[in-house]
C-alpha cells in the first residue's frame, strides 16, 4: 500500500490518483477522491456542505495543476456527506446509480437543517445531532443528482484511462458504487468501507456487503480509500469484513434469543464495540439486520434512531 498520512487535505496516492481525507472520519466527515489524466479530472464523491467541497476542490487543483477540469463526477452513494457539494461541479457528468438519485431526495440539506434549528428543544437527541452535524452549513444547497447511471459495470474514459464503476448495492445504502482505477491499484470504497469508526447499514442486506468487500479484494488492489477513517491495503478490507461478520452474527444470537433490536443494539454497543469508534452507531445496523431476519418488521424513522443513539451515548 502506499504510505499516505491521516491528515486533512489532498494525498496523492498513485500516478494521478488522490484521496481526500478528513480526519477523524466520523459523522459527516468522509473521504473523497480525483483521478487525472492529461488535464481532465474524475471526481469521487463531494463533500457535506459547500464551504468544505470549494476547499476540496482548490486543494485538488493545487495538487494536480491550476488547469484541472472537473469533467466527471462518480458519487458512490446517495448520503449527503458524499453528494451536498455536487452543484460546484457543474459541468461534470454526475454518474452513481438510480437508487442515488432517489434517496439524495430522501433526505435533502433542508431537513438536516431544520433539525439542526430544532435541536435546542430535543434534550439529548438535539445534543446529539448538534455535536454530529453542527459543525455543518446546510443553507443553500441544491442537490445535483446523477444522470448517467451505474448498472452493470460501467467503464469511464478519462482522457484515454480506464476507470471503472462498480454496483455494489444495496448494502450500506441502496445504491452504493465502488471506484476502481485499474492502472493505479486503487479502489475507492465510498462507505463499504469504515475503517476505525461503527459501520452504518442503512439498507443492507448483510450479505450483499459482505460481497461487496469481495468484490473490493478481487480487484487485488495496492491501495483503498474508504468512505471514513485512513486509507489502507487489502488488510483493512478484511477487517472490515469481519467486523460485518460479527455484527451479523452477535445480533442474530440476540434476535433469537428473544430481545428487541434497541435492546440488542444497546448491549451490543457496550460490549461489542471491537474498539471501534462511535459504537452507538450500531444501532442503525442492528435494526436493519432485525427487518432482514423478521421482513414484517417495519423501519424505524430517523429522529427514533438518532434518539436510540442519543441514550446510549449519553449513558456512558
Amino acid at each position: 500500500m502506499n504510505a499516505c498520512p491521516y491528515t486533512k487535505g489532498a494525498h496523492q496516492i498513485g500516478r494521478g490518483v488522490y484521496a481526500w481525507l478528513q480526519p477523524d472520519g466520523s459523522w459527516g466527515l468522509n473521504n473523497a477522491g480525483l483521478v487525472v489524466s492529461q488535464g481532465e479530472g474524475l471526481l469521487v464523491d463531494t463533500l457535506f456542505d459547500l464551504p468544505l467541497t470549494r476547499e476540496m476542490l482548490a486543494g485538488y487543483q493545487e495538487a494536480a495543476g491550476p488547469n484541472l477540469r472537473f469533467t466527471t463526477l462518480v458519487c458512490t452513494h446517495g448520503n449527503g456527506d458524499h453528494t451536498f457539494g455536487n452543484e460546484l461541479v457543474p459541468g461534470a457528468a454526475v454518474i452513481g446509480s438510480r437508487k442515488c438519485a432517489e434517496e439524495m431526495r430522501e433526505t435533502p440539506p433542508e431537513m438536516l437543517a431544520s433539525l439542526l434549528a430544532a435541536a435546542p428543544r430535543l434534550g439529548d437527541l438535539g445534543r446529539y445531532f448538534q455535536a454530529a452535524f453542527g459543525r455543518f452549513q446546510f443553507q443553500g444547497i441544491r442537490l445535483r443528482p446523477p444522470t448517467v447511471f451505474v448498472e452493470d459495470p460501467l467503464a469511464l474514459d478519462i482522457a484515454g484511462r480506464r476507470v471503472v464503476s462498480v454496483l455494489s448495492a444495496p448494502a450500506h445504502t441502496g445504491g452504493d458504487v465502488i471506484v476502481h482505477v485499474p492502472d493505479a491499484g486503487v479502489v475507492f470504497a465510498g462507505d463499504i468501507l469504515f475503517v476505525g469508526g461503527m459501520p452504518i447499514m442503512w439498507a443492507g442486506p448483510m450479505s450483499n456487503w459482505i460481497a461487496a468487500c469481495d468484490t473490493i479484494l478481487s480487484f487485488d488492489p495496492e491501495t483503498v480509500v474508504p468512505g471514513h477513517g485512513p486509507v489502507v491495503g487489502q488488510d483493512g478490507v478484511r477487517r472490515c469484513r469481519e467486523i460485518l461478520e460479527t455484527l451479523h452474527g452477535e445480533a442474530k444470537k440476540r434476535h433469537e434469543a428473544g430481545m428487541s433490536a434497541p435492546e440488542a443494539a444497546r448491549d451490543m454497543a457496550n460490549t461489542c464495540s471491537m474498539g471501534l469508534a462511535d459504537p452507538e452507531r450500531v444501532v442503525i445496523t442492528v435494526h436493519a439486520l432485525y427487518r432482514e431476519f423478521n421482513p414484517a418488521l417495519s423501519a424505524s424513522g430517523v429522529p427514533d434512531l438518532f434518539a436510540e443513539m442519543a441514550a446510549i451515548y449519553y449513558a456512558r
